[in-house]
């Protein structure tokens, strides 16, 4: 835009310029001229009095006097054919001055003729000539021109850089929008833009900072509706582990009891999610955790018949996600295993190395499914699952991807990005 700007106001300045100056330049080519015409018909008319009364003896010498002067040379052309002054043919000019008896003005390729006719002579019509070559006829012109071109090229730089402080003044506050919505949309809720340049532009900046502010508070309001509502479940989730206490099997109640505990802990770091606000990414090593939740779930595969395949490779496997999200996205696939396949399905985790941090996959036997958007329900799933390991592999950087595994079944596959400083 800032480019455009200078671009257009040269273009309309140029033509302006031309506009402007060839005609001037063509009044002071007519001015040159004209002042030479006017010096050399002065000197030619300074001699018609006498040419008038005076002899051929007198004047010889008086028109040799007025050619010593610098300026043009002056030829008297006399009736009876007698030549005074500077030499020069009979022209046609001449000729026709004196056959008319007025003077007359005869431009050439060398110059122009100054012919002053003088009558009354007893023989007839004398005529003086004055002669302006085309050096005098243009003598200064060449830096008048050179003055004006300057000029011109002055007032077009001088023009496209007040254009271009004028452009910058406006791109300027549009730039800084731009940055402020990048910060925005990298989650710096706290990013406004300061209000400058033409009215339009603070009034964009002015509902930018609104509608920044805005997002913020609705951000604010469901993290805390989340925090509340996680909250809420504490009380039953206390009632359950009173309850599993209370069980006369010990192993069945230690049992429900891990099981109340780890529930509780997903709901504890569910809240300080929820109340934390531009925190670092976690980290944790992938191959220790992963082996602790598939050793979690071990316990209700082997109650449902189901086989298990568990593939780690040996760790440490640092990944850019902490330990609560990552034991919470991959409860959520196995949830989703035991939830949507019949007992007895089969499943797999595997765990791998990758340049870029760690792969997960978790796959099933079971009778497969499409993916389900968030929020959409589709064989008594609402997707939430899926979308929560979507956002983790994204959050580190990496990818989600599911598909149908072969001859039957379905594969969810996590990349997790590498964490930073984690040995």
């Amino acid at each position: 835009m800032r480019k455009r700007l200078a671009v257009l106001v040269a273009a309309a300045m140029s033509l302006v310029l031309v506009a402007f100056l060839v005609p001037l330049a063509i009044l002071l080519q007519s001015v040159t001229a004209d002042r030479a015409v006017t010096a050399a018909t002065a000197k030619a008319q300074s001699l018609t009095s006498l040419v008038a009364t005076a002899g051929t003896a007198a004047l010889r010498p008086a028109v040799d006097q007025l050619n010593t002067t610098a300026g043009h040379p002056v030829t008297v052309f006399l009736p009876d054919g007698t030549v005074l002054g500077a030499p020069g043919p009979r022209t046609p000019g001449v000729t026709l001055a004196a056959a008319q008896g007025s003077s007359l003005t005869v431009e050439g390729d060398d110059g122009r003729e100054i012919l002053v006719a003088v009558q009354g002579l007893p023989r007839g019509t004398a005529v003086v000539r004055a002669f302006v070559d085309r050096a005098e006829l243009t003598r200064g012109l060449g830096a008048a021109w050179l003055v004006l071109a300057g000029l011109g090229v002055l007032l077009l730089a001088l023009g496209v850089f007040v254009a271009d402080r004028l452009a910058r003044s406006i791109v300027r506050p549009v730039h800084e929008l731009a940055a402020v919505s990048r910060r925005l949309a990298d989650g710096d809720l706290d990013a406004r833009a300061r209000p400058g340049g033409p009215g339009e532009v603070r009034s964009v900046a002015a509902a930018l900072n609104l509608l920044a502010a805005r997002i913020r508070d609705l951000v604010r309001q469901e993290r805390e509706a989340v925090a509340d509502i996680s909250h809420r479940l504490r009380t039953p989730l206390t009632v359950l582990r009173l309850d599993a206490e209370a069980l006369r099997d010990p192993e069945e109640a230690d049992r429900i009891t891990g099981h109340a505990e780890s529930l509780e802990r997903q709901v504890t770091a569910l809240i300080d999610q929820a109340r934390a606000r531009d925190a670092e990414p976690g980290a944790c090593d992938a191959a220790l955790l992963v082996r602790e939740r598939a050793d979690f779930w071990a316990v209700l595969a082997q109650d449902q018949d189901r086989a298990v395949t568990v593939a780690i490779d040996p760790g440490p496997l640092p990944v850019a996600v902490g330990e609560p999200e990552l034991a919470a996205c991959l409860d959520a696939l196995l949830g989703n295993v035991f939830a949507h396949t019949p007992e007895g399905t089969a499943y797999a985790i595997r765990l791998s190395a990758a340049p870029a941090g760690a792969r997960l996959e978790v796959s099933d036997e079971g009778p497969g499914f499409d993916e389900v958007p968030r929020g959409e329900s589709g064989a008594g799933s609402t997707g939430l699952g899926l979308d929560i390991a979507r956002q983790t592999a994204r959050a580190s950087g990496g990818t989600f991807s599911v598909t149908r595994a072969r001859p039957h079944g379905v594969r969810i596959a996590l990349e997790l990005g590498a964490a930073l400083g984690m040995p």
